[in-house]
């Protein structure tokens, strides 16, 4: 799963590294500990325009009718069969900048956290998709995103067994093409970047509280006694 990531980089940097053609988000916060319901950037489509954008992370389907349940994941197995996810999967995917995740690794009566990243230092595009829902106590129409996730692989496989796909800059276009509906073609463009790619260190049990937030929370860390 994927329960905290950072977002640091700038809005212009996210703008061009994904070749956006028009920029309706407003600046984000350097944000180290992404929780449920913070706002993050989304890349997507509308008739072939690249957008970037910013929508709360957790989705929340169209027919819900209330905002308490969120999926903040939505699993790559089941994501075009789901009934939260598989219009969301058909029509509306995005791609969701990173800058990596965090993960806990079970550890005696406790959890250790790792932060997880890529050894080039770019960012991770983690595969998206977003829902949109009319509100009828604000009377206002609200989009909300979700990251896919998939079996662990790599550095991360010995942490946990499930993991944001990050995908290839090669199947962006496709991804984000809003045309491209098959379920068995969509579901083709999951392809992760090379494990080889990813990389991990243990890190301070401070990223546990979401009252947390700065660069200190990736550093690496001695992991600690957690009984």
């Amino acid at each position: 799963m994927c329960g905290r990531f950072s977002i640091t980089g700038d809005l212009d940097f996210y703008a061009e590294y994904f070749g956006v053609d028009e920029v309706f988000a407003e600046r984000l916060e350097p944000n180290w500990n992404v929780a449920p319901t913070d706002p993050v950037y989304v890349v997507a489509e509308r008739e072939g325009v690249r957008l970037l954008d910013s929508m709360p992370w957790g989705l929340i389907p169209h027919w819900a009718t209330d905002t308490r349940s969120i999926h903040i994941n939505s699993r790559a197995e089941t994501v075009a069969t789901n009934a939260a996810f598989r219009e969301s999967f058909s029509r509306r995917r995005c791609l969701i900048p990173a800058d990596g995740f965090y993960e806990w690794e079970p550890k005696g009566a406790g959890r250790a956290p790792h932060w997880v990243y890529r050894a080039d230092g770019h960012p991770m595009a983690f595969a998206g998709i977003w829902a949109t829902r009319h509100d009828p106590d604000i009377d206002l129409w609200q989009r909300t995103c979700s990251i896919i996730t998939t079996a662990a692989q790599g550095a991360v496989s010995s942490i946990h067994d499930r993991m944001p796909v990050s995908l290839r800059p090669s199947v962006w276009d496709a991804w984000l093409d809003r045309e491209v509906r098959e379920p068995e073609v969509v579901g083709g463009l999951l392809q992760p970047i090379d494990h080889e790619l990813i990389m991990e260190h243990p890190v301070s049990k401070l990223v546990n509280s979401v009252k947390n937030n700065g660069p200190e929370l990736r550093e690496r860390s001695e992991p600690e006694t957690l009984f």
